[in-house]
């Protein structure tokens, strides 16, 4: 074959695969057909619905369960007894965890210049002589004060909680040889910061979170704040059966205001624009539309919310909420219960 030959074919297969080439390289890569286009715009998220419920404004904190103190028509329910005077513990007639009543002697003294016995046979004597006008009503009281300062009694009905001493020992009056309490009058007694005390008043209903709950209504909130913690002191007095034991230490709430009826969203679908204003995503058709909101109270995760046209039922966005443009296409996946797979769907339901 001729060279000439030769260098023809090689220039006329050049030319062909550079023809092949520009044919490829004009066509490009495949283009986007529109349903993809339009799968890839759909956001992912998960709805729930507007509800109309009774939500409660709190203050939440702790208490210490204490006997009740003393009003204007009973005497506290916590009574440390002291020796009346110095002497030694002559008799014991109780035990701890023992029931006495208002009046019951607990204890008796010997003191240096008498016995309990003998106090007790003067007394019996003089209340003789004065029914026959033998004596004085003076020698008569002199000889009660006298039995008095030798025994210890119950100044109310209750339980025997601690026995100090023992016979034979040697008291004082600052001695506290017994504590009787009434464990049927106790009270849970916390310390509200002084910027939710505005809100505290007597009567609200306090429930103190144990397993039962034992609910209670606050009888006493201090006029004055405790400068040191800057708190204000309140309690409740609890019911007679609520189980709990003086120095317990417990959760509690206090229900300061009640919304009835009110307009309530789940705290996930409410969140802030880069405006800063409350919004949520408003479920209409297969779209989510920002929606202004006002807010108002909180409970078990849901918030009062104000704002125009919504109403219950409304179908709005939960998960994926945060950061969603407005009039975004939405496609809901794993729906709360009674809402519907698809936006399509859920559209219908509304």
């Amino acid at each position: 074959m001729k060279p000439k030959s030769i260098i023809i074919g090689i220039i006329v297969v050049l030319c062909a695969g550079l023809g092949i080439y520009a044919l490829v390289k004009s066509r490009g890569p495949a283009s986007t057909t529109g349903d993809e286009a339009t799968v890839s715009s759909i956001v992912s998220v998960q709805t729930s619905a507007l509800k109309r419920m009774t939500l409660h404004r709190y203050i939440n904190g702790y208490g210490t369960v204490e006997p009740a103190p003393a009003t204007a028509d009973k005497p506290a329910a916590d009574a440390p007894l002291a020796a009346p005077t110095a002497g030694v513990v002559a008799q014991v007639n109780v035990a701890e965890g023992q029931q006495v009543t208002n009046g019951q002697v607990l204890m008796k003294l010997n003191s240096g210049t008498a016995t309990a016995d003998y106090a007790e046979q003067q007394l019996a004597r003089q209340r003789k002589l004065y029914a026959e006008h033998n004596t004085s009503l003076k020698m008569l009281q002199d000889a009660e004060t006298q039995l008095a300062l030798l025994r210890i009694t119950a100044p109310l009905a209750g339980i025997v909680v601690s026995v100090n001493v023992k016979l034979g020992a040697a008291v004082d009056a600052n001695t506290v040889v017994a504590e009787v309490m009434d464990l049927h009058r106790l009270v849970v007694k916390t310390d509200v910061p002084e910027s939710e005390a505005n809100e505290l008043k007597v009567g609200e209903t306090l429930q103190v979170l144990t397993q039962p709950p034992v609910a209670a209504a606050v009888s006493f909130v201090s006029p004055t704040v405790d400068t040191n913690s800057s708190t204000v002191r309140a309690w409740a007095a609890l019911p007679p059966d609520s189980g709990l034991r003086p120095g317990q230490f417990v959760p509690l709430q206090i229900v300061t205001a009640v919304h009835t009826n009110c307009l309530a969203a789940p705290e996930e679908s409410v969140v802030t624009d880069v405006a800063g204003r409350s919004v949520m995503a408003l479920v209409q058709g297969d779209e989510a539309t920002q929606t202004p909101v006002q807010t108002g109270f909180h409970e078990n995760g849901w918030v009062e919310i104000e704002g125009n046209g919504l109403k219950a039922g409304d179908s709005v966005v939960t998960v994926g909420a945060y950061g969603l443009p407005d009039k975004t296409k939405i496609q809901v996946v794993s729906p709360s219960e009674g809402e519907t797979s698809t936006t399509n769907s859920s559209s219908q339901a509304q």
